[in-house]
């Protein structure tokens, strides 16, 4: 059976606030765990309206001490930003509490402006790109505690010392995050709502490129896809115009929150956005729960992955958490 999983983003509605946008992100978590999804993702965003969630590491904590069961983790940690030392700490802490819980999620993209990523650098120069792959390599060494005897970092060891570890993923939206994943012998998951186009040869280069690794002995791909559900397809159409709308603006240069379907009806649209708009809509998955099961599990079966991490964005929290639960009893998990 393909696995689902959740990623949320915290959005912040148009009069609501970003207390209030987390307080649902763990109201979200919660039901989710109840439905039986089987790991539940928290996203990385900086110096935006639109979303809450800039301390990936703090708000894990929060849903894994109020949820039971399902896995809790960073969809993702921008590597970039931070000294892998640090990221390995914070993770290692973390499983210590919720033991065979924590999922760390690594990713690339800034996840922010120019200016807020140099705000974010502890020094005056930042990570180059090209170190990104010995930035990986060195946090996979503090999390397993296995420097070689001449490394520089030997002795040097990641706290607390535990028995478990943290699953660590790579997560992309192009063919060289996959290739990374593949590198490495870590399981991959491809940004699916951000680049379809780039899906498939994303994951075909990474089960071809896999190399086994102590942690995973044959490649493990998901999808993160931009699925909503409602009971009836009109409804979830009429549900998704806010996000559909926000894309169609981040994409022509404006970050705001998500306003509700009833706003986006009466939105003036210039001809450029309208032809975006139009674009974006038929880009998503939308419909019942049937409905967006049977398009998920197309899709599973055109790329080959083993699972499903779902973003769902609606203006109201209540359309977001049974959109979730259509999708998982349509899955029959």
């Amino acid at each position: 059976m393909t696995r689902l999983g959740v990623l949320d983003q915290s959005p912040i509605r148009d009069g609501g606030s970003a207390a209030q946008a987390l307080a649902e992100s763990v109201a979200l978590a919660k039901a989710c765990d109840s439905f039986g999804y089987h790991r539940y993702w928290v996203a990385e965003h900086h110096n935006t309206a639109s979303f809450a969630g800039s301390a990936p590491e703090i708000l894990i904590g929060k849903i894994a001490g109020e949820t039971m069961r399902i896995r809790v983790g960073a969809g993702g940690v921008m590597l970039p930003h931070y000294s892998p030392l640090k990221v390995a700490e914070c993770f290692k802490m973390l499983e210590a509490l919720y033991p065979g819980r924590i999922d760390l999620g690594l990713g690339r993209a800034p996840g922010t402006d120019p200016r807020t990523s140099a705000a974010l650098q502890p020094g005056p120069k930042a990570y180059p790109i090209d170190v990104f792959p010995q930035q990986i390599e060195l946090l996979q060494q503090f999390l397993a505690d296995n420097f070689p005897p001449e490394h520089p970092y030997q002795g040097i060891h990641a706290m607390p010392l535990i028995q478990t570890l943290p699953e660590s993923w790579m997560l992309g939206s192009s063919v060289q995050g996959a290739l990374y994943a593949a590198q490495f012998g870590l399981p991959y998951c491809h940004a699916h709502f951000i680049t379809p186009e780039q899906s498939e040869a994303s994951v075909d280069a990474y089960r071809r490129n896999f190399k086994p690794s102590a942690g995973l002995a044959q490649p493990y791909a998901a999808l993160g896809v931009n699925a909503l559900a409602a009971d009836t397809a009109e409804a979830a159409q009429h549900i998704a115009k806010p996000r559909n709308l926000w894309v169609t603006q981040l994409l022509l240069g404006s970050r705001g929150r998500f306003i509700s379907p009833e706003q986006v009806d009466a939105h003036p649209f210039t001809l450029s956005e309208q032809g975006l708009y139009d674009s974006i809509r038929q880009r998503g998955i939308t419909g019942t729960g049937a409905q967006c099961a049977e398009r998920l599990n197309a899709l599973g079966a055109h790329h080959g992955v083993d699972e499903f991490i779902l973003l769902t964005i609606t203006h109201a929290h209540a359309d977001r958490v049974r959109s979730y639960e259509l999708i998982a009893a349509a899955f029959g998990i």
